[in-house]
């Protein structure tokens, strides 16, 4: 089998393997779990509240990617902070630990959802994140991989984990998810996908 067959073999079995957990870390179906992202979604959409959308290097390019298609084809509020002048002067004049978290706390209001990308789970700026936005009255969404015990796989309302050590099987995985995400709650919406 080619290196190319075995790789996209790898990330369909990881996407297979994907171990979504609520809140109370019930493992729950894949699919049920998409259902109540999409209902979370919905709800913010009629409250008119606003999704965050965080993460690293490519987690990064992912959420930024991920916010422009919820807002412009989701037709949701959503907002990635990847902004270079925002994220350098936080993490000049604060720290980088606090680069998601401050403009969180200052942008975001109880009811918004924030949705981390995260392949390790271990980002301290990710969870610095997660502990203001909980703080704040946000739900949290995660999205992780490698170690089964990585710090954010159960600080969400839903939690959607990857078992894989490779940085590009999760990766991938995880923009499969983010895309199914968005495609359904679209579809189910009367959105044009």
């Amino acid at each position: 089998m080619s290196f190319f067959k075995q790789f996209n073999s790898t990330v369909y079995q990881s996407l297979e393997n994907c171990i979504a957990t609520d809140a109370n870390q019930n493992v729950l179906e894949t699919g049920a779990a998409m259902d109540a992202w999409c209902r979370r979604t919905e709800k913010l959409k009629k409250d008119n509240s606003t999704m965050y959308l965080i993460g690293n290097g490519a987690s990064s390019q992912m959420a930024g990617h991920m916010s422009a298609d919820a807002a412009k084809n989701g037709q949701i509020r959503a907002q990635a902070f990847h902004e270079t002048s925002l994220m350098t002067a936080v993490s000049n004049d604060i720290s980088y630990e606090n680069v998601f978290a401050y403009p969180l706390g200052r942008f975001a209001d109880p009811g918004d959802v924030l949705v981390t990308i995260s392949s390790s789970g271990n980002s301290p700026n990710i969870m610095k994140a997660i502990e203001v936005a909980q703080e704040l009255g946000l739900d949290v969404i995660t999205l992780s991989g490698k170690g089964a015990d990585n710090k954010s796989r159960d600080k969400g309302l839903l939690n959607f984990y990857i078992p894989s050590n490779s940085y590009g099987v999760v990766e991938c995985a995880h923009q499969v998810i983010l895309h199914s995400w968005l495609d359904q709650y679209m579809e189910e919406n009367g959105l044009e996908i």
